[in-house]
């Protein structure tokens, strides 16, 4: 845990000290903005959230974390500081879990910001149903979870950052858009891989229902590309 600790410490550091955290906060809450703005003219306050929501991880989710997680190994591999991590009394797993919780707590601060527009719902708008708001949030949180173990995944898998970002991005939007799959085939194989969709698992959250198969699908999904990226992190010590 210690060494989990120091890394994750770290790595905040650097988020806090470099510009792109800044832009990419930017970026997030100006686009959040333009969706809560144009989701303000449904009649519900919860209709509302969705729809910031349902926008944001369509819009925002293939690029924000393949944003935040492009350095986090393929930087350490650029300047060599990878093997020195590697070689030293510190477990692949716990670099992996360390840059990944770093990422997260900025994504989730960055989400938690987000409040101030459910505030303003509660302001202008008469008694609103907070359960629906809250199953969104969580169905977001839990969706940026499995975007940024992609993301780290593909900065694994490279020395260049654009390209682990581009790499992030096509995995996460191919993640993203799998459930209108049977619009192009059809039976049980098209089934299938539509229940891979994120989007397809995060419409009942978006509806105000909590479903403990979409809350393990996210989990499941997440644990398999951390393990996929630990295990591509072993595979450096054999080359």
């Amino acid at each position: 845990m210690k060494n989990i600790y120091s890394i994750t410490y770290k790595e905040l550091l650097i988020y806090f000290s470099s510009p792109m955290a800044y832009i990419i906060a930017g970026v997030f809450f100006s686009l959040t903005g333009v969706f809560f703005v144009s989701s303000i003219e449904g009649a519900f306050a919860e209709a509302s959230a969705r729809v910031l929501f349902s926008n944001s991880t369509y819009f925002l989710m293939p690029l924000i974390p393949p944003l935040l997680t492009m350095r986090l190994l393929a930087e350490e591999q650029k300047l060599g500081t990878l093997e020195l991590l590697l070689t030293s009394p510190i477990r692949d797993y716990e670099i992996v879990i360390a840059k990944f919780l770093a990422s997260f707590i900025i994504l989730l601060a960055m989400t938690l910001f987000t409040l101030f527009y459910m505030f303003l719902l509660f302001i202008y708008n008469a008694n609103p149903d907070i359960g629906p708001m809250i199953s969104t949030y969580l169905g977001f949180i839990l969706y940026a979870m499995v975007a940024l173990s992609i993301g780290l995944l593909a900065s694994s898998l490279t020395t260049n950052q654009i390209v682990a970002a581009s790499v992030g991005f096509g995995i996460i939007f191919l993640f993203t858009i799998l459930h209108r799959i049977n619009e192009v085939i059809e039976g049980p194989i098209a089934t299938i891989i539509e229940h891979l969709s994120l989007l397809e698992h995060f419409e009942s959250f978006s509806r105000g229902v909590i479903d403990t198969k979409d809350v393990a699908y996210f989990i499941v999904m997440t644990c398999t590309f951390i393990f996929l990226t630990v295990r591509s992190l072993e595979s450096r010590r054999w080359r």
